[in-house]
């Protein structure tokens, strides 16, 4: 079973083979929603996958699969990103063969009825014999080419949910068995057509719709696709092995320039590009243990050895297409309201087309007459727009969302994006990189540079002081004679975490590396016209050495280089504050930078200080945090979002995931979400006008079958041609 998460938490998604439209979606809903251990179903046609809620036996593949079968469907487990393609491509293949041979057999029966329309033929028994004719060659459109309709409605009658295909069904059979009634009586006013009509342009609907699936698809093309196997170490050799083989703990090779196929843990430092999984347009330097993950590319010219951590399925780039997968199968409050019409919609058709008829003869209409205002209604009631309404434009918006760098996992995280109407955003790791940055130095007289570095390099390296690492990396940057190895002390005299650490070394003896106020509590006094004003926000780490006060370097928090333009734009359409548990000046030196008013920003908050000011913004509200601090305020807002190397704790607290550095992928998301909804508001409107209207107009006056069949077809198209739109939006 392929389950979302851990196996305890009794989800599971599948794939649903046999689809042919929404109404068999809401049929295979229906059923299984009431079995025993079920708590919450969801069928999603237009990407072929069932998701389901409740006791671990209940939602087995074992246990729904049979009840599945009877229904005439095949359920199976979920399939491959790769198979998705296949099974959309094969249900191309299969529209347009009979999409085909309904054309052209439809062709002559058109043909032949523009002739007897037209009075074109000389009399009336050529008309007759015609009209025969055009019979004949809608028997391949009405019996290969609408074969799709028969059995999609039959196995919605089995499952007592009759759905528009039902409607379809009738509405053809009715129109040949109104048509040989008229021949035998020897009328020529057929309505093959009608039945031809109504098949062939239903085809080229829902050939445009597969198309429109099949985009929405790609979308997930955006994540990389890896090698299929790996090299690994085994039986004291490397030797390739599928990815399928490979376990957790598992040593396996990475050769320079080639796609990551596992995530790991390095066995040694490399250069990774992390471009293809995060968008992340610089490679990074990773150290030896770092985590790697799928999806990146090697670089460099050396091969490299890593741990697996986790095996094919367990990805980081797995969890993302599941999570993608799995908001794709979930239903939003407009989804909902679009299902609970189209299932009131049959039924109710139905009703009204077999009312039709002996109303029609109670009001005087002759037997032919009100069999074709019957027709007519059949004909015009067919739900496909409103079924198609909202899964299709989701879809489509959701896609597009992972183009721009955004991962939804909520169900309702689309719709809640789109309304959303005031912004919090965390300081450390979402507005600004999270990895503090050598701004400016000092250094006693008489100091140079190089030996600075040097005496600074060695005690960084002894040091677990949080900004030892970008010292360090400083240090390392002198492109004089090679750096010598880091020598190990002879003691620590003392080290108090976050504060500093007195170390001494062989080579230069007492060291102090910390605060200001370490180093006064070391009796050790730095000189008052050290400090640079311009950079007062800045955090202060002073070396000193027996003869005192050394240098004093000066590191900061800087913004992702997209924050200021980012922030100007989201100010134009939402209230957009910043909450931040760091100290007031360097959140307004943050504020300043990216172009934020200090009474829009709040420093040395506690979490839950974060989140009451999170709740008291206007709804709905968005939160934007990376750290364990955050979760609360993730959790507060109407919808988190947890920024790209989150922490686990805000990932799992999160609606949405961003794939890349910053939050410039945010703004353009909100923008998709908007356009979304507006997409998905205008189809329902579309759809329920044109149902109510058509229905009203059929009862009332008279429709030809024809008009009905093109009016149906019409709407269908407008709704997924309008969500098309979001698909191919730039």
């Amino acid at each position: 079973m392929k389950a979302i998460g851990e196996s305890d938490t009794n989800e599971a998604l599948y794939t649903l083979n046999g689809m042919w439209c929404t109404s068999c979606a809401l049929a295979v809903e229906g059923v299984l929603a009431h079995r025993q251990g079920i708590e919450r179903i969801s069928v999603h046609y237009p990407s072929a996958t069932l998701w389901v809620r409740g006791s671990a036996k209940s939602i087995s593949l074992e246990a729904l699969a049979p009840k599945v079968k009877r229904l005439g469907y095949r359920l199976t487990e979920l399939e491959a990103h790769a198979d998705a393609h296949a099974r959309l491509e094969q249900e191309s293949r299969y529209l347009s063969l009979r999409l085909l041979v309904g054309s052209v057999f439809g062709m002559w029966t058109m043909l032949a009825s523009i002739l007897i329309y037209a009075g074109a033929l000389p009399n009336p028994t050529i008309e007759w014999v015609v009209a025969w004719v055009s019979g004949a060659f809608s028997i391949p459109v009405i019996t290969f080419a609408g074969w799709p309709f028969y059995r999609a409605g039959l196995r919605t009658l089995r499952a007592k949910r009759p759905g528009m295909d039902v409607l379809v069904a009738l509405g053809v059979w009715s129109a040949v068995g109104v048509s040989v009634g008229l021949l035998w009586r020897g009328s020529a006013e057929v309505y093959f057509d009608t039945a031809v009509m109504l098949i062939v342009l239903l085809l080229g609907g829902r050939l445009v719709e597969t198309l429109c699936r099949h985009r929405g698809l790609k979308a997930l093309d955006v994540l990389p696709q890896p090698s299929d196997e790996a090299m690994v170490w085994e039986d004291t050799q490397w030797r390739f092995k599928s990815l399928t083989d490979v376990q957790p703990g598992a040593r396996a090779m990475l050769s320079p320039g080639e796609l990551i196929s596992l995530d790991g843990v390095l066995e040694e430092a490399a250069w990774v590009d992390t471009a293809s999984l995060t968008g992340e347009s610089t490679p990074r330097h990773f150290p030896k243990g770092e985590p790697v993950y799928a999806g990146c590319r090697l670089l460099g010219s050396a091969d490299v050895v890593i741990r697996v951590t986790h095996a094919l399925g367990q990805r980081r780039l797995d969890r993302l297409r599941d999570q993608m997968r799995h908001y794709q199968t979930q239903k939003g409050e407009l989804q909902k309201l679009a299902d609970r019409f189209a299932a009131w919609l049959s039924p109710v058709a139905l009703i009204l087309g077999v009312a039709t008829l002996p109303v029609g003869l109670v009001m005087g209409l002759g037997i032919e007459d009100a069999i074709v205002r019957a027709l007519s209604v059949l004909v015009v009631a067919c739900p496909c727009a409103v079924g198609l309404a909202v899964p299709l434009a989701s879809l489509a918006g959701s896609g597009q969302l992972l183009n721009q760098g955004i991962a939804l996992r909520d169900p309702a995280a689309l719709e809640t994006l789109a309304r959303v109407k005031a912004i919090a955003l965390d300081k450390t790791g979402t507005l600004t990189q999270g990895e503090p940055l050598l701004v400016n130095w000092a250094s006693r007289e008489g100091i140079t540079e190089q030996a600075l570095k040097a005496t600074l390099y060695q005690v960084a390296a002894n040091s677990q002081h949080p900004l030892s690492k970008t010292l360090k990396r400083w240090a390392r940057s002198d492109q004089s004679p090679a750096m010598p190895e880091v020598s190990a002390p002879l003691c620590v005299v003392q080290d108090v975490p976050g504060q500093g650490v007195h170390l001494r070394l062989s080579e230069y003896g007492d060291i102090w590396l910390g605060s200001q106020r370490f180093l006064n509590s070391q009796g050790i006094e730095p000189p008052a016209n050290r400090t640079d004003t311009s950079f007062q926000a800045a955090s202060e780490v002073m070396l000193a050495d027996a003869q005192g006060w050394l240098g004093s370097f000066y590191l900061e928090d800087t913004p992702y280089e997209d924050a200021a333009p980012s922030i100007q734009l989201l100010q134009a359409d939402y209230w957009v504050v910043m909450l931040s548990g760091d100290r007031p000046s360097a959140v307004e030196a943050a504020a300043e930078r990216i172009g934020l008013a200090p009474d829009a920003c709040f420093a040395e908050r506690s979490p839950e200080a974060k989140a009451r000011l999170v709740q008291g913004l206007p709804s709905p509200t968005m939160f934007v945090g990376d750290g364990v601090n955050d979760t609360l305020s993730l959790a507060a807002a109407d919808i988190g979002v947890a920024p790209f190397n989150a922490s686990d704790a805000a990932q799992e607290g999160a609606a949405a995931h961003l794939l890349k550095p910053g939050i410039a992928s945010l703004v353009e998301g909100l923008a998709i979400a908007r356009a979304t909804r507006r997409v998905m508001l205008q189809n329902l409107t579309l759809s329920a006008v044109y149902n109510t209207l058509a229905l009203g107009l059929v009862i009332i006056m008279a429709i030809p079958p024809l008009v009905a069949v093109l009016a149906m077809v019409a709407s269908s198209l407008s709704v997924t041609l309008n969500a098309a739109r979001l698909a191919w939006r730039d």
